[in-house]
């Protein structure tokens, strides 16, 4: 992308480019609703902040006229440098999705960060997946079996605190699991449309909530009202409703 087209741009117009590319290359598509909706202008603006994305990224998108969007081109390079985090914020909380700009904190604030980064091309395949409700074959590496390639249906992003996982329906096992999202090698998509039993609404783990209650430990906690105050415990009791699937991430976390 070129710097000095960037540059003659308003902060709010890279803002909506870098938009249109963070669509483009994690969910495969940008219509000019999706434009209008995020930043609440007129269908004319739309158009227009398509057409300045061609101009710096011309390889980058084509139009499918049958379907009235613009797709992800096969020859897609990313134009902005987004960071992990940023990425996996937006994916799954809905913001960060401007300029990636280098903020300047407004009280000192420091962060070790994310330890376990997913690769951002192997993340876009997943999500493009997911969004398009298509099966993925992926490389992937496990501590019992070493790399085996294998062909999954996935449906969710998923966040244990430590890593992201991804759900899905695994077809060599015929059963509904995580997959750690560092340890896919490669990714990519398969058009197949997934069979009923592969959808997300049968599995039943995902599908089921729990409720957990959570306490200082009775034996090992010399002051347990600090550790109500840290958690913002009720009574000395934590309740937390979570997913089946996610609820031993959760128990080995708080552990």
């Amino acid at each position: 992308m070129s710097s000095t087209q960037l540059s003659e741009m308003t902060q709010t117009q890279r803002d909506r480019l870098a938009f249109i590319e963070l669509r483009l290359r994690f969910l495969g598509e940008i219509r000019r609703q999706d434009l209008v909706t995020r930043f609440g202008i007129q269908a004319a603006a739309a158009t227009r902040d398509i057409g300045q994305y061609k101009d710096v990224a011309p390889r980058n998108l084509d139009y499918d006229t049958k379907g009235k969007v613009y797709v992800r081109s096969d020859w897609f390079r990313p134009a902005f440098e987004f960071s992990a985090e940023r990425v996996l914020t937006w994916l799954s909380h809905g913001f960060g999705d401007g300029e990636p700009l280098r903020f300047k904190a407004l009280v000192p604030c420091e962060s070790p960060g994310l330890l376990s980064k997913p690769d951002l091309e192997t993340l876009s395949v997943l999500t493009r997946a997911i969004h398009k409700k298509i099966a993925v074959e992926i490389s992937y590496r496990a501590l019992s079996s070493g790399l085996t390639t294998r062909e999954i249906v996935p449906f969710a992003l998923a966040d244990d605190g430590l890593r992201w996982h991804i759900r899905a329906y695994d077809r060599r096992s015929g059963e509904f699991r995580d997959f750690v999202l560092t340890r896919i090698a490669d990714a990519r998509l398969v058009t197949v449309r997934p069979e009923e039993r592969e959808m997300s609404d049968q599995d039943i783990q995902w599908n089921r909530i729990v409720e957990l209650e959570l306490v200082p430990h009775p034996a090992n906690v010399q002051h347990p009202d600090t550790v109500e105050a840290d958690y913002g415990m009720d009574g000395g009791v934590l309740r937390i409703r979570v997913r089946a699937a996610l609820a031993g991430y959760l128990l080995r976390r708080w552990n």
